[in-house]
């Protein structure tokens, strides 16, 4: 059974509560994996915790809509979790152009709602990328401050998961098991033995069988960008569960602003369809993501801080990351799959601790489904009836394909800014994406696409198409841009996930990562939160 939807608490005259909770210990901004976690704990300690959403809260029970939305041609990815080009506005000036809103939701839950769902450990190198590789900057926590975190958010996640023989070490098994290999797996391991490169399953948060009340998989299909079963997390569970502790979530209410004194925070200013209003707190922590998380610093400027709060470092913005995508694909003249899976149950990690200074980690990925599907094709082509058929028939499923995710280091000319000439539907400048990636990941990808040829080779493939270097995208992985690190002059935020300008001040994000590895950050970033929880419950 999929858990029930969590119900919007109304006031007697039917309308939306969005007032500030007095007395409260804790304000939350934002409600994706971070800031969910961080409220459940929180709540559960017997706080008072409140969220500031800038997004809606969705209905459960409309993601079967949602899922048919997904599925027709007519409706980009955007439209599924209903975006807003004025709301969700933003510029480009680096020398990339990053397509920001392909891939985030502003709503209860934010990025989860959508994500893949794969969640990988660091490895132990990625916490040291100075010392161990010569390049980049060391974390300033080490991969065992951050292991029995990562076995917590596992289990608050549910994870399914292997024996990977690459993986860093574990303190015990993932809570739930592996996915079993698909059938294209299997292709790709008859290449894969005759290469000697090992294939290992991937960690999903996704159930493989029953857990935390939720279904297993029932293979739906749509898991990127929409689960309609509940088996894959999403971080509505947690603020469910921060509600069932006595948490209140405020949705539809963008923070404007930060007001502060010079050493703590003291209101966040939030908008409603109803007006403006200022949540109080003790200790606030903001939770927004790597790109509205440094803007909401920047918007908060002041006399005390005239380049944006908790940016005494200048770094607020700063060494903007995301994963690079490699891939290879082709066809064979054979059947490469049976039924549609939608997500990955094989990877590979052999190569990702070679990296240096000169080749950056790198992780492969294998396929399940590939090439256009049986809707795409019949709206592709000119052929009706018997021809159609006889064309699907012999075209569909013989497509195969790898990817995979590398490294970008941090660069100071890579960041998140404001464009001061364009404003959002409540007048506040726009971030503004200046993206360029480095020399050592486009090498990386060039490795990464010479493996996934041979393995393809190996398999009698023809290739038909390949991102490389100079058509590489990003993995809408948001990293960087509230660096943590002991130095307050060259950081924004200490290894306790505080701020080092401000004492009541918490950032937990993808934007605290110092490096970016070439691992998903979701599983991170569930372990620094909680990890931050433990911090701010200290403070309390």
């Amino acid at each position: 059974m999929s858990r029930p939807p969590a119900q919007t608490i109304q006031p007697e005259n039917g309308t939306v509560d969005r007032t500030p909770v007095a007395e409260a210990d804790v304000c939350i901004i934002g409600s994706g994996p971070a800031g969910s976690l961080v409220a459940s704990r929180l709540a559960e300690a017997g706080h008072e915790v409140v969220i500031l959403e800038a997004g809606q809260r969705f209905a459960f029970e409309d993601r079967l809509a949602r899922q048919e939305r997904a599925i027709r041609p007519t409706y980009d990815r955007p439209a599924v979790w209903d975006g807003d080009p004025e709301r969700d506005a933003h510029s480009n000036t680096g020398e990339r152009f990053y397509p920001l809103n392909h891939a985030r939701v502003k709503g209860v839950g934010g990025s989860t709602l959508h994500w893949q769902g794969m969640v990988m450990r660091l490895h132990e190198a990625d916490f040291n990328s100075q010392s161990e590789r010569g390049v980049g900057v060391d974390w300033p926590i080490d991969y065992e401050d951050l292991q029995s975190y990562y076995g917590e958010a596992e289990r608050e996640l549910g994870v399914a998961g292997g024996d990977n023989p690459f993986a860093p070490p574990r303190e015990e098994p993932h809570p739930m098991p592996e996915f079993q290999p698909s059938y294209s797996d299997s292709l790709f391991a008859e290449a894969c033995d005759e290469l000697g490169i090992a294939m290992h399953s991937v960690p999903n948060a996704r159930n493989s069988e029953s857990y935390d009340g939720r279904s297993p998989c029932v293979g739906y299909g749509t898991c990127q960008p929409v689960c309609p079963s509940g088996a894959k997390y999403d971080a509505t569970v947690h603020v469910d569960r921060a509600e069932e502790a006595g948490a209140t979530v405020i949705d539809q209410a963008p923070v404007q602003r930060l007001e502060h004194t010079v050493d703590s925070v003291t209101a966040a200013v939030y908008a409603t369809p109803d007006g403006e209003y200022r949540q109080e707190a003790e200790q606030f922590v903001v939770a927004a993501g790597g790109v509205e998380t440094p803007r909401l610093l920047l918007l908060s400027e002041s006399e005390q801080y005239p380049d944006g709060l908790a940016n005494s470092s200048g770094t607020v913005g700063k060494f903007f990351m995301d994963h690079l995508f490699a891939g290879t694909g082709g066809v064979l003249d054979e059947p490469t799959r049976q039924g549609h899976i939608g997500f990955l149950t094989s990877e590979s990690h052999q190569f990702y601790d070679e990296a240096d200074a000169e080749i950056g980690p790198f992780k492969l990925e294998f396929f399940n489904y590939d090439g256009p599907s049986p809707v795409e094709m019949a709206l592709t082509g000119d052929d009706w009836g018997d021809d159609l058929l006889d064309r699907l028939n012999s075209d569909y499923g013989t497509h195969i394909g790898m990817g995979g995710l590398v490294e970008s280091l941090p660069k100071e000319d890579s960041y998140i800014g404001l464009d001061r000439s364009r404003t959002d539907d409540h007048g506040n400048p726009v971030p503004d994406i200046h993206w360029n990636v480095d020399d050592r990941a486009l090498r990386t990808i060039e490795r990464a696409n010479e493996i996934q040829e041979r393995i393809l080779d190996e398999l009698g493939a023809e290739i038909t198409w390949q991102v490389g270097p100079d058509t590489t995208g990003p993995a809408y992985h948001h990293m960087g841009t509230t660096k943590m690190g002991d130095d307050p002059a060259a950081s924004v935020v200490d290894a306790s996930l505080q701020t080092h300008d401000l004492d009541n001040c918490w950032i937990a994000s993808s934007s605290v990562f110092p490096t970016s590895g070439a691992m998903n950050p979701t599983l991170t970033i569930a372990a620094l939160a909680l990890r931050c929880a433990d911090s701010v419950d200290n403070a309390l």
